[in-house]
This record gives C-alpha cells, sequence and structure tokens, in this order.
C-alpha cells in the first residue's frame, strides 16, 4: 500500500495588511495575471482572475510591509517591518535568492528598475531611509539621500536614460540620475507628508500625490515640476496612484472613499468610484495590472478588501474579502462550509469548493473570535468582546443583538440544541442565544466538547471533568480522567460520541472510551507545543490536530496504528488554531498567517 500523504490542495489566502493613514502597496505582474502583497509575516501571490489560485511566500522573520514583481515577472522583491528584504521566485517559491538588510526599521516601499537588476527600498529608518543595490548581489549601485524624515515611496524610470524619486514625510520629492543612482535635485512639491509616486510607462511623466490632497507632474527626464492638477477634486488624503498601461491614465485612491481615473494630459476627472460612508471604505491602494485588455482597476480599502473596478461600471465586478490579521478560530457549517474568526474579530464564511469567502455582514466581534459551534442551519460565535453572536448561515449575516456573556470564553461547543460556553469562571449554558444556566466552578476551564448527554470540561492537574446534562441544562459530575503530562488545552469528541481526544499544553493528545473512560490511545505525541485544536472525521477512525508548533498531524485510531501519523509541517507561521474535516480525505487548518488551508490526506492506513 502507498504511503500515506498529506500535501496542500489550496490556500485561502488572507487580504493585504493595512495601516490606517499609510499607504498600503499592491503590485501586479508585467502580464496583468497574478498580485502581490504583504500580511502577517507571508507575502501573498494570487491569481487576478481566480484568487484561490494563491501562493505564499514565508521567508520573512518580522511583519511584511511591501511586495513588488521585477518587470520580467521572474522575482518579487519584498520587505519587512525590521529593513529587511528579500529577492524570491514566485514561481519555486520556497528558496530565497537573496536576502538583505536595508534599513534598521520598517520599509514602506521598493522599487525595480527596467533590466530587473536593480533595486531601490525606502522607508522608517534610523540613519538613513534606503538604499539603492543589486537583486542577485546586494551591492551598493547608489544612495539614497535627501530626505529628513521617513521615505514612503519610489518610482524608477524604466528606459535609459535611468532615474528615480522618491518622496516621503517631508512633503519633499528628490530626484536620481543613475545608474549609479546619485542625488540630482530636491522639490518641496507637498504641503504636507507626500504618499506615493509614479512613473508613466514611456517614462515621460512623474506623478506624486500626498496628504495634502495635492496631484503633481513632473518631466520624466528632468524631474521638473510642471503642473498641478485635481485642485478640490479629493477630499481627503491621496494614499496611492497607479498608471494605465498607454500612459494616457492614471487612478488615483483617497481616504475620501473615492477612487478617482484621470486623463492625464487634461488633467481632468473621467470617472469616480465613491465607496460607503465608513471609515474602513478609505481607498489605501490602487494598482491597474498592465497586460489585460479590460482595464481592469484593483482598489484596496482599509479593511482589506479588493475591489475590482472597470471603466463604465459603477460597481465593482468583484470584491476579494478575507482576513489579514490572524485567524483564530475556525468551525464547520452544516452544509460543509467553514467559518473562520480572526484576532481583529472579524468572521469570514468560505465555500470550500470554490474558495469564495464573504465578510459576514453585521456587527462583527470588536476583539478576538475564540470558537465556533453549529446546530439548526445557525452558526454560533464566541469573542472576546465576550458577546455571544449568531449568523444565520444562509443569508451569511449576523442575526439581530448579540448576547452578553458571563465572562471571557475560553470555549464553545454544542449539543442537542444548547450551546456550552466555558468562560473564565465556569460553564453557560444558551439555547436560541439566550441564557439558560450558568454553573460557576472552582477551577478555571481550559476547554469543553459535548456529544449528547456529555460535556467534557478541561479541569485542574491536568484532567478532565466529565458531567452528564439534562433537559433544563444542570450538569452533574461523574467522572474524572487525568493524563501525566500537561493542563489540558483542547478537546473533542468523535462525531458519533464514542470517544474523546484531550490535547494538552505540552503537545500530548490522550484518548478515551466514552462508554468507559478508559484510557485508549496515549501515543499521540508529536507535537512540540500546546495542542490548540482537535476535530474526528465522519468515520470516527482519524483525528486531525494543530498546535502553537506551527504543524499539523492526523492520528490513527486503530490499534496496531496507533502511534502512526502524518504530519504536515510549518503550516501557519506563528501556530495553527483551527483544525477542520471538511471532506473525505480533506482537511482544513487555520492559524496566524491569517489564512486557511485545505489539505489532501491519501493513503491513510
Amino acid at each position: 500500500m502507498a504511503a500515506p500523504t498529506i500535501t496542500i490542495d489550496r490556500i485561502f489566502g488572507a487580504v493585504p495588511a493595512t495601516t490606517r493613514g499609510q499607504p498600503t502597496q499592491i503590485s501586479a505582474d508585467s502580464k496583468g495575471q497574478r498580485l502581490a502583497y504583504a500580511a502577517g509575516k507571508s507575502i501573498f501571490v494570487r491569481s487576478i482572475d481566480n484568487p484561490v489560485d494563491c501562493k505564499e511566500y514565508t521567508g520573512h522573520t518580522a511583519a511584511t510591509t511591501v511586495a513588488r514583481f521585477a518587470p520580467n515577472g521572474f522575482k518579487v522583491a519584498s520587505g519587512d517591518a525590521s529593513g529587511m528584504l528579500h529577492v524570491w521566485e514566485p514561481e519555486t517559491i520556497e528558496s530565497t535568492r537573496g536576502e538583505y538588510g536595508i534599513i534598521a526599521g520598517r520599509l514602506n516601499d521598493i522599487a525595480w528598475d527596467g533590466d530587473s537588476q536593480r533595486i531601490i527600498a525606502v522607508g522608517d529608518g534610523k540613519e538613513q531611509f534606503g538604499r539603492c543595490i543589486t537583486a542577485d548581489s546586494g551591492n551598493s549601485v547608489g544612495e539614497i539621500i535627501g530626505h529628513s524624515k521617513s521615505v514612503n515611496a519610489v518610482a524608477m524610470k524604466a528606459q535609459r536614460p535611468f532615474r528615480a524619486a522618491t518622496v516621503g514625510d517631508d512633503g519633499n520629492m528628490v530626484f536620481y540620475h543613475g545608474a549609479p543612482y546619485k542625488f540630482h535635485s530636491k522639490t518641496e512639491s507637498h504641503k504636507s507628508f507626500a504618499l506615493s509616486a509614479a512613473y508613466s510607462p514611456d517614462g515621460s511623466i512623474l506623478v506624486s500625490v500626498g496628504a495634502d490632497k495635492r496631484i503633481q507632474l513632473y518631466d520624466g527626464k528632468t524631474g521638473e515640476p510642471t503642473k498641478q492638477i485635481g485642485e478640490g477634486e479629493h477630499t481627503g488624503s491621496i494614499f496611492s496612484v497607479a498608471w494605465s498601461q498607454d500612459g494616457k491614465k492614471f487612478t488615483t485612491a483617497s481616504a475620501d472613499r473615492t477612487v478617482k481615473l484621470w486623463d492625464a494630459d487634461a488633467g481632468t476627472v473621467i470617472q469616480t468610484w465613491t465607496f460607503g460612508d465608513a471609515v474602513r471604505d478609505q481607498q489605501v491602494g490602487v494598482v491597474i495590472p498592465h497586460g489585460r485588455t479590460d482595464g481592469l482597476i484593483i482598489s484596496l480599502n482599509l479593511d482589506g478588501e479588493l475591489s475590482y473596478l472597470t471603466e463604465g461600471k459603477d460597481a465593482p465586478i468583484k470584491v476579494v474579502q478575507g482576513h489579514n490579521k490572524g485567524v483564530t478560530a475556525l468551525g464547520g457549517g452544516s452544509d460543509g462550509s467553514l467559518w473562520s474568526g480572526s484576532f481583529d474579530g472579524r468572521v469570514c464564511h468560505w465555500d470550500v469548493k470554490t474558495g469564495s469567502s464573504t465578510t459576514v455582514y453585521g456587527q462583527q466581534h470588536s476583539n478576538q473570535v475564540t470558537q465556533f459551534a453549529s446546530g439548526d442551519g445557525k452558526t454560533y460565535s464566541v469573542g472576546w468582546d465576550d458577546t455571544l453572536r449568531t449568523v444565520d448561515e444562509a443569508a451569511k449575516t449576523f442575526l439581530g443583538e448579540s448576547t452578553p456573556l458571563t465572562g471571557q470564553p475560553k470555549d464553545s461547543s454544542s449539543s442537542n440544541g444548547n450551546l456550552y460556553v466555558a468562560t473564565a469562571t465556569g460553564v453557560a449554558i444558551y439555547a436560541d442565544g439566550k441564557l439558560v444556566k450558568e454553573h460557576s466552578l472552582n477551577y478555571t476551564p481550559g476547554a469543553i466538547a459535548t456529544s449528547g448527554s456529555n460535556v467534557a470540561v478541561g479541569a485542574d492537574n491536568n484532567s478532565v471533568k466529565i458531567y452528564q446534562t439534562d433537559s433544563s441544562g444542570s450538569l452533574q459530575e461523574t467522572k474524572t480522567v487525568t493524563n501525566p503530562t500537561g493542563t489540558i488545552t483542547a478537546l473533542a469528541f468523535s462525531r458519533a460520541g464514542s470517544h474523546l481526544a484531550a490535547g494538552n499544553s505540552v503537545g500530548k493528545i490522550y484518548v478515551y472510551k466514552s462508554d468507559s473512560w478508559d484510557l485508549v490511545v496515549d501515543r499521540w505525541s508529536a507535537h512540540t507545543s500546546r495542542v490548540t485544536c482537535i476535530d474526528w472525521d465522519t468515520s470516527g477512525a482519524y483525528a486531525a490536530s494543530g498546535s502553537l508548533d506551527t504543524n499539523v498531524f492526523v492520528w490513527c485510531l486503530e490499534k496496531k496504528n496507533h502511534g502512526k501519523r502524518i504530519k504536515a509541517p510549518n503550516t501557519h507561521k506563528d501556530g495553527v488554531y483551527g483544525i477542520r474535516w471538511v471532506d473525505s480525505g480533506k482537511v482544513a487548518s487555520a492559524g496566524g498567517d491569517c489564512t486557511v488551508k485545505v489539505w489532501n490526506v491519501q493513503n491513510l492506513p
């Protein structure tokens, strides 16, 4: 028989990470096929037309801030909050070609020259605000000087004679001649922070935009200011600017919640797209992917949503949604879909077959989502804002008002129409979103799982306390089982309720038979850190687990294979926080890298 394997099936990618008051860079390749952007400690490369086609580069150790395709499309340069620049190939995404320290601080932007050989990277340095290097060796090929404050953006002319421009918080545009790149001139172009700059594809025009709502054009070869356009059009900071491939148009994205398409020659607005009326609708990044015939514009809002716009249509033709903070909870819907919740309180719904994501509409949690439980066409979420929220699965919206919890939730589970929430002080039982009964306990629960009338709670002294419950919601303690190694941090009954898996703080999992509470497995011990989540497949023969050690394991219950396991290593940077069997032979996981991933599990013993 072939050896068991676990391989990635698809990545439900993060959306770009954003920061209020700052531009967010999104980059398209020269063929108009892929986007690259930063989220968490990863860089994501996604197909524009099929966003489910997603790759994740995980070479950075600090929070990533920017990624840019080289003009030839064969390389990506990415930067992070520690000032490190990485050069890598999107096709062989696992290996890093170059790793260079640029500045002692956050990298804000990167630009490639037309030969795909030289890179200028800029940001919030201490001694210096950027460097110009060769992509293959990191050798210096010029200096970035002339700014007195952080540099926000850089643009490089693709044709000879080589030119480059940087703009920063001092309001200046600094112009360089190259290569090697040397300071040439400085223009006080903006009254406030200059936030973005871009060269027209033929190199004839440079444009800069900023917090003063100003759009400034320059001669691309000399750096001389030529004209200022759009006075009074934008009413908020302009965060980003991007050119069309023919150089006749450019687009701007603004804090005034609009994206505008401009006629470059006439200096007039061709079309304005207006989004919502909330802070989240501020538009903080924009790109016009070259190499396409549909004139597509992709704009990014403060929530990380990517809106696909086309000239002549008022509404986006597509909106890509997801998480841009670590995913802290994963649940399954009754229709085989997935629900995920993140550190910032956002709840998303995932169609496993298509990979499409919908952010649940309505009042989101205001803090970390802890757990999901499903039943009767509804999904319940609990979060660190100490509330219980009910989601209508079909409409993908939160129903009614949130229900206050009796304390901060540690975990939740549903059975027989009731929702059991383990809080810092005990167990609270809810039906239809209303409190039925509250049980104070003399220990702080670490986890909870339910099956029929059995309620298992992770207790003190490395123990699991087993309770029986009745229709009134009362809990009667019937049994205590203990393990010799660690505090209980995750519990899961098999679907039929015949077995209980208990994971602990040192990475071990013990399995008990629920009719006798005899220990039947004590060899599931491959995790090296706290077990955060466990889920059984529908047959009850296999369980999957995730841990802070970033690994996912699939285990076999059958006696002769007790110690056997298959491993998916380094599945999520910063830890795995959710696991769910979604199909026969498929496991979904979620974690600190802001993603949900689906794995193919084959040839199980």
